[in-house]
């Protein structure tokens, strides 16, 4: 077994917690909750309950409050039912012996005004986000430009990031991910295409980065920053989201959120070849963000066993987060481990809203029994 095989399988301090090996289960929208109110189901804990060998778990994106809605069938964490329903995943994640953070989201100009009453979606700015749709009970429908938050708004938005940190404290998280990533609304805040505001949260580089600081020392008011981590995509262009400057800008805020002692800093910055890969001619800036952070680095993007173990290798992270393959291999960590075969993802499933696809991938212990292990057929976020 090669140095960095052995890497990948061994124990590593995050923050507050002692994780038994380096795979990370990437957050991933499933669209399996209770429209009724937007809150986690008994499949949701059994989900996650079967994924609880990674070495840490961070759930899909979870609205901070109703504002922060922008698709149908997700969860959030601002009202008692979804805590009471978030408790009994964690509930279940901890009786399997796992760990996991939630995912504070909020999505911004990624709405409808199906979601708020008529109303329009709020971001950083009225700039109308291009290149996707809004996904609502009506099917897919067009998203508008939004509103623009007033400077007053501002720290209300900031307070849901916080109550919603203690709601997850009180459903029993080890910690917490802000959603900075993806074109959603930090990520709005961060880049200049979208942030054209000339209040304090506008302008340069370190306005920009306000909104997005004083959220992250929200929620480490509440857990501590050693358990809070933050996601960005530095290279994203969901939504058709831009900068121009995006090392200098994503370098600055990475400076900033440096000096806070942060569980981990996580950077999606796809594999060439994948659809969320940089587009050409887009120079990375995951590397930069390495050198610059100096507490836990996690990466995702497209990685295989093979390209994870050749990445912690080459201290190009010390982590390393996977989508698709923990959807379709529940024991992920086991098969890697045993370099058995793994489950063919179904991509009709992935936000289908049943059991089918969600909680019925077989083990590889199931498989084995039932003499049906699938062929290798892996599939990488």
């Amino acid at each position: 077994m090669s140095s960095s095989t052995k890497q990948l399988f061994t124990p590593f301090q995050l923050g507050a917690l002692s994780l038994p090996n380096h795979l990370i289960m990437a957050p991933m929208t499933r669209s399996r909750a209770n429209n009724d109110g937007n809150v986690p189901t008994a499949s949701t804990a059994e989900y996650y309950r079967q994924r609880a060998s990674a070495g840490l778990i961070i759930t899909e994106g979870s609205q901070v409050s109703p504002q922060g809605v922008g698709y149908v069938f997700t969860p959030g964490i601002h009202s008692a039912a979804q805590v009471a329903g978030w408790k009994k995943v964690t509930d279940a994640v901890h009786a399997a012996g796992g760990r996991i953070f939630i995912q504070l989201w909020h999505v911004g100009r990624i709405s409808h005004p199906f979601f708020h009453n008529g109303e329009l979606p709020v971001a950083p700015s009225a700039v109308k986000p291009t290149d996707v749709m809004a996904y609502t009970a009506n099917g897919m429908e067009e998203i508008p430009a939004p509103r623009a938050l007033e400077s007053s708004e501002i720290a209300g938005v900031v307070n849901d990031f916080r109550q919603a940190a203690q709601n997850a404290k009180d459903a029993g998280f080890d910690g917490v991910e802000i959603h900075g990533a993806n074109g959603y609304l930090l990520d709005q805040f961060i880049q200049d295409g979208t942030n054209q505001r000339t209040d304090e949260y506008g302008g340069s580089a370190e306005n920009r980065a306000r909104f997005v600081l004083e959220v992250v020392e929200a929620a480490a008011e509440v857990f501590g920053a050693d358990r809070v981590g933050i996601r960005l995509s530095p290279t994203g262009n969901v939504g058709g989201i831009s900068d121009v400057d995006r090392l200098g800008t994503f370098s600055y805020v990475t400076e900033q959120l440096n000096k806070l002692g942060l569980a981990y800093l996580h950077v999606i910055e796809a594999l060439p070849g994948h659809s969320m890969a940089a587009k050409p001619g887009q120079e990375p800036v995951g590397p930069y963000l390495r050198e610059i952070f100096d507490g836990p680095f996690i990466l995702n993007g497209g990685y295989t066993q093979e390209t994870a173990e050749a990445a912690l290798e080459n201290n190009e992270a010390d982590l390393i987060a996977f989508g698709v393959p923990f959807i379709a291999n529940p024991d992920l960590v086991e098969r890697y481990e045993q370099g058995a075969a793994l489950n063919t993802p179904d991509q009709a499933t992935f936000y289908s809203g049943d059991d089918k696809g969600y909680i019925d991938y077989p083990s590889l212990e199931e498989a084995e029994a039932t003499e049906a292990s699938p062929k290798q057929d892996i599939v990488n976020y």
